[in-house]
C-alpha cells in the first residue's frame, strides 16, 4: 500500500494550497479513514483533518473554518484545501491511513497519528511573506 502526498508549496499569509494524497494498494479503501497530519521542527506530529470513508470529517481547533477535508473514492484521492494560512501552518504535512472496523455517518474517524499506521511521505508548506 502506498500514500503519495503533493500540494505544499511557499505562499504568503492569507493565501491558499490544496494538498492531495493519492491511495494505491489498498482494497475497499473506502474502509479505510484518512487523515491529515502535520508536523513542524521541534514539536510533535498533530492531527489537522481526517475522514472516512463516509465522508464523516474531523477538524483541529487550529483548521476549523480555515481548513476543508474531502475524497474522492473513484480517484483514490484525499484533498485538504487549506484558505486563510497562517505562518503557524508551517509544517511538512502527512497524510495517513487506518482501517475503519465501524462505518457510517457518524462514525467520526480516529484522529491519533498512533491510530494511524499507513504514511506517506510528507510535503513541505511554508507560509512566509
Amino acid at each position: 500500500v502506498q500514500l503519495q502526498a503533493s500540494g505544499g508549496g511557499l505562499v504568503q499569509p492569507g493565501g491558499s494550497l490544496r494538498l492531495s494524497c493519492v491511495a494505491s494498494g489498498f482494497a475497499y479503501l473506502d474502509y479505510y479513514a484518512i487523515g491529515w497530519f502535520r508536523q513542524a521542527p521541534g514539536k510533535e506530529r498533530e492531527a489537522v483533518s481526517c475522514i472516512t470513508g463516509d465522508s464523516a470529517t474531523y477538524y483541529a481547533d487550529s483548521a476549523q473554518g480555515r481548513f476543508t477535508i474531502s475524497r474522492d473514492n473513484a480517484r483514490s484521492t484525499v484533498y485538504l484545501q487549506m484558505s486563510n494560512l497562517k505562518p503557524e501552518d508551517t509544517a511538512v504535512y502527512y497524510c495517513a491511513a487506518t482501517w475503519m472496523t465501524k462505518r457510517g455517518v457518524r462514525v467520526l474517524p480516529p484522529s491519533r497519528a498512533d491510530e494511524y499506521g499507513a504514511w506517506g511521505q510528507g510535503t513541505q508548506v511554508t507560509v512566509s511573506s
